[in-house]
């Protein structure tokens, strides 16, 4: 057995483990937790923390960093990878789809994403959401950190419950969002410095 069939055969074991957890209160609970204006209220205390802990222009230059980041952790994450990779997700994977446990969407529909999974934006999003606020706001408590930490991980396993990725789809897309995290944060400290010094 190759390498890359080892780690599929892994990687779709731990998708059991993790994914054979299902109650129907948890349905409810990880569908809403998997879409993204149920943390309207978190995207508002972040920003309203950005603004409160940063001069004018530089919360000026973290959104518009925030901005470049959510295009290269999603919009290159499908364009790029998930078109290139085309790994099915175990929704739509022909050998096991009618195993994976589906949740119902608003409309009494069936969830199971988009044809390929490889790798996941909510994890790539987040992760790097995460990494560069993290940075930018430096020092902050352990409690905001394990929150956020929390935070990112809490919605990650949501995709895996819905039955859409699996656990090296959120891996790749955290190692692939913290690394945009840091690198726009180095980019960002890079032109921050260079306009004080003039």
């Amino acid at each position: 057995m190759s390498l890359v069939d080892s780690l599929q055969s892994f990687d779709e074991r731990l998708f059991w483990m993790l994914h054979d957890v299902h109650r129907p209160w948890l349905d409810t609970c990880m569908w809403y937790v998997s879409k993204m204006f149920f943390w309207i209220p978190v995207y508002v205390i972040l920003l309203v923390a950005m603004y409160r802990r940063l001069s004018g222009a530089r919360f000026i230059t973290a959104l518009i960093a925030l901005t470049l980041l959510l295009f290269l952790t999603d919009f290159v994450a499908v364009h790029a990878v998930k078109e290139t990779v085309q790994r099915l997700r175990p929704s739509r994977n022909p050998v096991f789809e009618h195993l994976v446990h589906l949740v119902s969407d608003e409309n009494g529909n069936l969830y199971r994403g988009g044809m390929y999974g490889f790798f996941s934006n909510h994890a790539s999003n987040y992760a790097g959401v995460c990494t560069l606020f993290m940075l930018m706001m430096r020092p902050l408590s352990k409690v905001a950190v394990v929150a956020l930490i929390a935070w990112v991980v809490l919605i990650s396993y949501s995709r895996i419950y819905l039955g859409v990725h699996y656990p090296l789809d959120i891996l790749a897309g955290w190692m692939y969002g913290a690394l945009c995290g840091w690198i726009i944060f180095r980019l960002v400290d890079v032109i921050t410095r260079k306009s004080t010094t003039r």
